[in-house]
């Protein structure tokens, strides 16, 4: 029983993780229709960043892991804002030079992350409680869990709430639905798309930082193995729906996880072949939109 409890547990977090990265890839894609394939430079550079900050700081102190938190968020916030403003703006509706574009930035951040810090990955610490346990049920669970599903919560909440309750997010949908007349009405839809790529290079180098505490490291890679599993996570969820990327990165990672300790290694596996089904069966998604 306490091993299906930790299973479970260590899933949910898992999928916490997987939305916390796949958030911002719904959120980009559903409301400006772009795939981004180098969201995962801006989850390593916010793990490296947090990581930098982190141990000038002191790691072992909370100070130290929020001030990581702030500077992760802030440099993937950067670089994303930077990719939309020199990279994609100049290709809105040109898809396949998008997707080049992005991918042949994924190689090379991977490449310069690797220059900077290395080709092996870094093991760090976090504050004493983060790399404890808590009991529940018999079953030890990992502290960093319980941090990262309050994370992804948090972050959900305030997407939500950003896109329906304030004045950018407002301007935002209207922007998608129809740009032209928000344009005519003198209102600069380019700096609220923006903004969007910032929220989300936002929420992927928070991301980072808590896979990094999740996983007891951080490398030049982990934005690229994740940022998979993120893409699994938003086509299974519906392209565009925050809730459907909620409900998908549960549904993902928790089969994955027993999958992984039932079955060794076949994981990934079940991960890939649930994508398959609901393509095969919904390919809008649990929660999309279908076409008009």
């Amino acid at each position: 029983m306490s091993t299906v409890v930790l299973l479970l547990a260590t899933g949910l977090g898992l999928g916490a993780l997987y939305f916390l990265i796949a958030s911002g890839l719904s959120l980009i894609y559903g409301l400006m229709h772009v795939l981004n394939f180098a969201h995962g430079v801006f989850l390593s550079l916010g793990a490296f960043v947090g990581w930098e900050v982190a141990r000038r700081m002191d790691a072992s102190t909370w100070s130290g892991f929020l001030l990581a938190l702030l500077a992760g968020a802030a440099a993937g916030a950067v670089i994303a804002a930077l990719t939309e403003l020199f990279l994609i703006r100049p290709l809105y509706n040109r898809h396949i030079e998008q997707v080049l574009i992005t991918v042949g930035l994924g190689l090379v951040g991977v490449a310069l992350f690797e220059g900077v810090w290395g080709t092996d990955a870094v093991f760090i610490s976090g504050p004493g409680w983060m790399t404890g346990t808590t009991s529940i049920l018999g079953a030890r669970v990992p502290n960093t869990v319980f941090v990262t599903v309050a994370a992804a919560a948090l972050l959900l909440l305030g997407l939500v709430l950003f896109l329906r309750y304030t004045r950018y997010g407002l301007i935002i949908r209207a922007g998608v639905e129809n740009r032209s007349m928000v344009t005519a009405l003198g209102i600069d839809v380019r700096r609220s798309f923006t903004l969007v790529f910032a929220i989300g290079g936002a929420a992927a180098g928070l991301g980072g930082v808590l896979a990094s505490q999740y996983f007891g490291y951080v490398s030049a890679h982990m934005g690229q193995t994740l940022l998979i599993f993120a893409f699994i996570v938003t086509v299974i969820g519906g392209l565009g729906s925050l809730g459907g990327a909620a409900v998908a990165a549960v549904v993902v990672a928790v089969p994955q996880q027993l999958a992984n300790y039932y079955l060794v290694g076949v994981g990934d596996l079940i991960a890939v072949l649930a994508l398959a089904v609901v393509l095969l069966l919904r390919p809008t998604g649990l929660m999309g939109r279908r076409a008009a």
